[in-house]
């Protein structure tokens, strides 16, 4: 991987959940030993079931808000656990909190302990509703801290801040990623994110629920470029954070409607109220990552849509 040593063991917290598990994935065909650690909170065993029977994987069930460890060397530690979707940490706002708070510090202890580099996967949601478009790492963000998002926002961005802490006083070998929209295989039906929810609502012939007028916007990144993205940060020295997604910039409606045409659907477009702090523009600006990581998104939109969209249309 990149200019580091070989991997030759990697813990993913969070390893069950929709990234996670494709992170997992990767690692495992690069030839690292992976320990996931998953409380399965709103992981799924499901995500990981191509692992079975594999003597390199190893599901740890345990909630890393608990001080935890694992046997053995270490060489990289991937924090992502946390709930990501605003279904997902509307319903837990205390256990989003505590992942961003204590799971980051036990995850960070586990690195520090092992010698091993240390990757937070952070979020565009630190930007808030960015008042600068698009976003750069430099832009500081506009956070309600108290708002209905808050628990996520607030998380992520105390995370960043222990990160560097333990890189700057500690000697932590750490590495901040912010992800922004992903889409793929694997996503929940019910997260609430907008491509799953107008997926399943297009294949089921009911109504895509466009919040607002639908002019606010997305970019959203494949799967497996975002996997890319942090496997090519965790390989590099550069310490972050930086923004890994697809500047490519479409509008909610569009969306639903690219959705509804590739399900061949007659599907109706509905407007229902706008959630309170929901972000108006969202696009990141990849030039340091282009620069300093080599990476950019290689999947054309159409063509990961239409890889999601067949992976829905197979669940019955």
């Amino acid at each position: 991987m990149g200019g580091l040593p070989p991997v030759r063991r990697a813990v993913v917290t969070g390893g069950a959940g929709f990234v996670g598990s494709h992170l997992c994935d990767r690692l495992r065909a690069e030839g690292t030993e992976v320990t996931c650690v998953d409380n399965l909170l709103t992981g799924s065993v499901d995500n990981i079931a191509a692992r079975d029977g594999d003597p390199g994987f190893v599901l740890d069930v345990r909630d890393v808000c608990e001080p935890f460890d694992v046997a053995g060397p270490v060489d990289l530690v991937l924090h992502l656990a946390s709930p990501a979707s605003p279904h997902d940490y509307a319903r837990y706002p205390v256990e989003t909190l505590r992942a961003g708070a204590h799971g980051t510090a036990n995850a960070l202890d586990l690195a520090m302990r092992k010698g091993a580099r240390f990757l937070l996967a952070s979020t565009s949601e630190v930007y808030g509703d960015p008042l600068v478009h698009p976003q750069t790492e430099l832009y500081w963000g506009n956070v309600n801290p108290v708002g209905p998002r808050s628990q996520y926002d607030e998380a992520k961005r105390y995370a960043e801040a222990l990160t560097t802490a333990y890189r700057t006083s500690r000697g932590v070998d750490t590495v901040i990623v912010r992800l922004f929209n992903t889409y793929g295989p694997r996503m929940r039906p019910k997260d609430g994110r907008a491509v799953p929810t107008f997926v399943t609502q297009a294949l089921a012939g009911e109504p895509l629920t466009v919040a607002g007028d639908g002019s606010q916007t997305r970019s959203l990144c494949y799967v497996d470029d975002t996997v890319g993205g942090i496997l090519a940060a965790a390989a590099g020295p550069h310490p972050g954070p930086v923004n890994l997604g697809n500047p490519v910039e479409l509008t909610i409606l569009e969306l639903a409607h690219r959705v509804r045409d590739l399900c061949g659907s007659a599907s109706p477009v509905t407007f229902v109220e706008r959630p309170v702090d929901d972000p108006g523009l969202r696009r990141p600006d990849i030039a340091l990552a282009r620069a300093e990581l080599g990476w950019q998104p290689a999947v054309d939109f159409d063509k990961g849509l239409a890889m999601t969209v067949d992976w829905f249309s197979r669940l019955g």
